[in-house]
Parts: structure tokens; sequence; C-alpha cells
């Protein structure tokens, strides 16, 4: 009952959090000439203006229209997350290759994040790199270079500073420390622990580059700013079966990383948050788990 409880307290939290924010939109909208509305303008409608005004190199005068790359860069998305759904997943590994308690082997679940991993880079960024091959396409377009990653240092390391507290009060929440960390096992050896690790920011990387690289950068030109809208829904949908907050979280993630990632054209930025977020919480989660070798959950 206590545990239904918190998970009713926390919905209705994370409730009320996005209604004060439409809340907020609206009272904005009626005060338009206010400075808070001209600072929330200036970090959201302003910069899409500029990316529409800037459709990047190639691009034709006038209207956007859809062209086949737009479908491409679409039916790989559902190509790519249907794959991963379906093969992709830990359950698969644990179907084909189930463990043996005659043979047991220690790494045995450490393996299955290699399958989940593995698929990771195969769906976000080998078949997308195959599809941009295929189209003629540069990959060091899409959002691959540091180089504005580097000159807008300053932003990222803000966005981790102002995201820390909140993951450091979640981090002892009971719904947190039944996710966290996904390896079980990680605090077993420090061999395990940066082993996950390890798979855990190549998984960002590649997501990162299939979300706010290969999406944003392929619609570009049909959608301008709107290509981060069309992005943020399958990104919020591959959360689904983590906590709400962190699944609400994704839209707001997804509004900020998108946008700032399409304006520095730049992936980098995204990938140094994800990792250090996600390093953070599972840190936080092993100073919870057991210390004589048995898994944390």
């Amino acid at each position: 009952m206590n545990e239904f409880l918190e998970q009713v307290v926390r919905t209705t939290g994370a409730l009320m959090a996005l209604a004060a924010t439409l809340a907020a939109l609206v009272l904005l909208d009626r005060a338009r000439n206010g400075p808070v509305w001209r600072f929330v303008y200036y970090f959201t409608g302003h910069q899409w203006k500029l990316i529409d005004e800037d459709p990047g190199p190639g691009a034709a005068d006038g209207p956007r229209r859809t062209d086949p790359k737009v479908l491409a860069i679409l039916m790989t998305v559902a190509v790519s997350l249907t794959v991963q759904e379906y093969f992709g997943q830990r359950d698969t590994y644990e179907r084909w290759f189930p463990y043996d308690p005659k043979d047991p082997d220690p790494y045995w679940h450490l393996k299955g994040f290699v399958w989940w991993t593995s698929w990771r880079v195969f769906g976000y960024v080998l078949l997308p790199i195959a599809v941009l091959a295929a189209l003629r396409e540069r990959v060091v377009d899409y959002h691959w270079s540091p180089r504005g990653f580097f000159r807008h240092l300053w932003i990222y390391v803000g966005m981790f500073v102002f995201i820390l507290p909140a993951v450091y009060i979640a981090s002892g929440t009971k719904t947190f420390l039944h996710t966290y960390p996904f390896y079980r096992y990680a605090n077993r050896s420090a061999f395990d622990l940066w082993a996950w690790e390890a798979m855990y920011a190549v998984q960002f990387l590649a997501l990162e580059f299939f979300f706010r690289g290969f999406m944003l950068h392929g619609l570009r030109r049909a959608f301008g700013a709107g290509a981060i809208f069309v992005m943020m829904v399958p990104y919020c949908m591959i959360h689904y079966g983590k906590p709400l907050p962190e699944t609400l979280g994704a839209v707001l993630a997804g509004l900020v990383l998108g946008t700032v990632a399409m304006r520095t054209r730049s992936i980098w930025g995204g990938v140094m948050i994800h990792v250090g977020v996600a390093w953070t919480m599972d840190l936080f989660a092993v100073q919870h788990c057991p210390t004589n070798g048995r898994p944390c959950r």
C-alpha cells in the first residue's frame, strides 16, 4: 500500500508540474511584452526562427517540400526502433542464450547488456549510416562535428549543474533504486561497474546521433525547427517502462537537447549531458547496493 501511495503521489506531482507548465505558457502568452516572456521566447521561438532561416547547405529557396530523403529518414526510424524492440532487448538474449545453472557464467547478465548495446549501435548508428551512404550524404553533416560543442561548452555545464540536484533527490526513492543501475551486478567489482558504464556511454552516443543528428538534420529542410517536435515523439516513447517522471522529463529533454543540437550543429553536448547524468545516477544508486557482492536488487 505504501508503494502504491508513493506512486500515486509521484504521478500526481508529475501531472501537476505538467499542468503548471502549460498554465505558465498561457500566462506568458498574455504578457508577451514582459521580461519573462522575452527571456523564454529568446531561447525557444527566436532560436526556432533562426533555424528556419538557416536550413543548411544545399537547401533550395522558397517553400519547403517533402523529398525522398525525408521518407528515407522516417522509414529508417520506424525500422530501427521496431528491430530493436523485437530483437535488441535483453529478454531476447535470455531466450536465445538461457542461463545454465549447471554451468553458471558469472558474466551472463553482463553479456545481456553487450547484446543490448550492440543492437543500439546497429539500429542507431550503423543502419542510419548505411542509409546516408545510399543517399550520398556526408555523416559529418549530421551534427557529428564537435566544433559547435566546444564553443558552447558553458551551456552544457550549466545544464548539468541544473539537473544534478534533481538527480540527487530522486536517487533515494524506491522507484529509482528499483530501476538503477540497470546492470544489477554493477556493485560486484570495478570491472563490472565500468564495463557496464562504458556500454552505457556508447549507447548514449548512438542514441544522440540517431535522434539529434540523423533525424534532426535529415528533417531540417522539410520541417525546420518543427523537426525537433517530430523527433520528440519517438524519443519520448522509447522511455516507456521507466518511471513516469523520467518519461515526462524526456519530452522536455528532447525539446532542449534538440534545439541546442540544431543551433550548434553538434550532438556532443547531448552526449555529455546524457552520459554525465547517467553515470551520476548509477554512482548514487550503487551507494545503496549491498557491499557483500550480492546484486543491487
